[in-house]
């Protein structure tokens, strides 16, 4: 612990706030917050940790905090903070689901539809349901039982709906709102319950039909009951009184926490969703942040009710989303409530081997290697590797690791511009001075280990152009391969030496993917510019003559040798400027002279 956060743990005020830790680079790396922030933020410090927070602390340079004047502002402060700077250590909604809900949009012809955000446009929004097709059956139910508008037509110029009277918004004379009014409040009250009354009136129309004897009427509603019993009642877990409610359970062990979520509608269960994921606070105050992001942050449609455990702070998630939440002690509510516990205590069970073992193969992986090359952490690697055929079209491709997984998104690509020929030394030294001129300039993280795919010579290019001419001090290592093109070697220091890694440690397995995906990448990109090569034609060399011009000539002309023949004129006819025209035949005649 530095003398800087000595300092700050010593005037913490014994108040509610969110407080914000940063690591060697100004980085947030963790929003937290607190009803007193002098208990909470001191206790990262002092104390035993488990090794996950440990590691976070380890990190962890400078903090700064925000006081508020109570629990409910620290809450929301918390949330906004976190959705601005996306600490890496802090919860991930990362089972996250997009859900379909039904929408009635608010026009003078309203539609019925299948969207995937609610927003504020003063439409009715129905949902969400559990997947797309059961929003698509629903809505095919709907469809066929309340004619709102199908198509676009101007009235009097009908649709086929409307012939089938699914669409009154095309007839001479379209509806009016109060008939759209009634047909909403109809399907609202299908879709909240009121299906097993149209469901009796259908039966009716039924048996009335088949009694005169009209049995393609009959087969006809039968068909829609029966859709009304596959789509609305087939549930196995029900509550009474047809309200929408979510119920919340949660379980935690070893750092760990994992949230179910059971999404009930018109009192039926038609979905849960998942979340595990590490946490560093108190776990009752982790699960209420959860509940919060979860709602303004991802599932804006809130349902009437939230059932939690017993135990959770309901008064604080009340006033944060103005909706009903309640803890029920007895009967069927506290069941479903229990079950969802049940269920997250199972998931996170399971989950353990998956998550230890994905953490060894990555953070722990990470951790090996930095103390085998003997330097901190290495929590962002940026690895390098050249690829060309006899010099034709070299490239570099760089790819990003951070904690030991790629993050695609950072990766680059390199054209080589300045080397002649098949140089592998100059390439590399042309793309280090390209990427961290870049980085110096626009004030991007540095990493803590460069990796450069190849030997001894590859790395003093590297090195020369970091130390030299940049000025920067950044660990590099370097990756030999044998015969099999497999990792060999891990090449560290000045002079470069062999640092020995077990062949079946998950530090070597961390390297050995590192050099595997930015050799894939880099070929991926080589062979990407050597098929655009291949496509290319003299065309492409002549100013003024570009993809679109190009195309036009050659449909006209049919090949390159038939506009050398041709003349100014029948080019400029074309649509293409006199001098223009005339570059292109000096081009391709010199050519041909050569």
């Amino acid at each position: 612990m530095n003398q800087q956060i000595k300092d700050k743990l010593a005037v913490l005020p014994a108040q509610p706030g969110c407080y914000l830790m940063k690591d060697k680079n100004g980085t947030v790396i963790y929003v937290g917050k607190s009803k007193v922030l002098r208990n909470r933020v001191r206790s990262y410090f002092t104390g035993a940790n488990d090794k996950k927070t440990q590691r976070l602390v380890q990190e962890i340079v400078d903090f700064e905090y925000i006081v508020t004047t109570s629990e409910i502002e620290a809450l929301i402060l918390e949330m906004n903070l976190i959705k601005k700077y996306d600490p890496k250590y802090n919860v991930l909604l990362k089972d996250d689901k997009s859900y379909p809900y039904l929408k009635i949009t608010a026009e003078r012809h309203p539609r019925l539809l299948i969207v995937r955000k609610v927003k504020k446009d003063k439409g009715k929004y129905f949902g969400p349901y559990p997947n797309v097709l059961a929003a698509r059956e629903t809505k095919k139910l709907l469809d066929r039982l309340y004619p709102l508008r199908k198509c676009n037509n101007p009235p009097g110029r009908v649709c086929l709906y409307y012939h089938m009277g699914q669409c009154l918004a095309c007839s001479e004379k379209p509806a009016s709102t109060e008939t759209y009014r009634e047909i909403i409040q109809n399907i609202s009250s299908f879709l909240h319950g009121g299906h097993k009354k149209i469901k009796q009136d259908l039966v009716t129309k039924m048996n009335e039909a088949s009694e005169d004897l009209n049995f393609e009427r009959a087969k006809e509603l039968r068909d829609q009951i029966q859709h009304i019993e596959v789509v609305m009642e087939q549930q196995r877990m029900t509550l009474n009184d047809q309200q929408d409610r979510d119920i919340f359970g949660y379980s935690y062990d070893k750092g760990w926490m994992c949230i179910q979520v059971f999404f009930i509608r018109q009192g039926k269960l038609i979905e849960r969703e998942v979340s595990v994921f590490p946490f560093f606070d108190d776990p009752e105050e982790t699960f209420i942040s959860f509940i919060g992001r979860f709602y303004l942050h991802h599932h804006h449609l809130k349902p009437k009710q939230l059932l939690v455990p017993i135990g959770t702070d309901t008064t604080l998630l009340r006033e944060l989303l103005d909706i009903d939440v309640h803890t029920p002690f007895r009967g069927r509510k506290k069941e479903l409530v229990e079950l969802a516990s049940e269920n997250a205590k199972i998931a996170l069970n399971e989950k353990f081997s998956i998550i230890e073992r994905n953490e060894e193969r990555t953070i722990l992986a990470v951790e090996k290697l930095g103390e085998a090359l003997g330097i901190e952490i290495p929590h962002r690697i940026e690895a390098f590797d050249n690829s060309n055929i006899q010099g034709t079209d070299p490239v570099s491709a760089m790819i990003v690791m951070i904690d030991g997984k790629p993050n695609k998104k950072e990766y680059r690509k390199y054209k080589i511009k300045d080397v002649d020929g098949p140089d592998d030394y100059e390439t590399m030294r042309e793309v280090i001075r390209r990427r961290y001129t870049r980085v110096l300039k626009e004030n991007l993280p540095l990493p803590d280990l460069i990796v450069v795919d190849g030997g001894k010579g590859q790395m003093s290019a590297a090195l020369d152009v970091l130390e030299n001419e940049l000025g920067l001090d950044i660990p590099l290592c370097g990756l030999a391969k044998d015969d099999k093109h497999k990792t060999s070697e891990l090449l560290y220091g000045v002079p470069p030496v062999v640092i020995n890694l077990s062949r079946n440690s998950q530090e070597f397995y961390l390297v050995q993917r590192i050099q595997d995906e930015v050799h894939r990448f880099a070929i991926s990109f080589h062979r990407q510019l050597r098929g655009k090569s291949l496509f290319q034609s003299e065309l492409d060399k002549i100013p003024g003559v570009g993809e679109k011009r190009r195309r036009l000539l050659l449909t006209h002309f049919k090949s390159v040798n038939e506009i050398k023949d041709t003349s100014v004129d029948k080019i400029t006819k074309l649509g293409i400027p006199k001098d223009t025209a005339e570059l292109i035949l000096e081009h391709l005649n010199a050519e041909n002279e050569k």
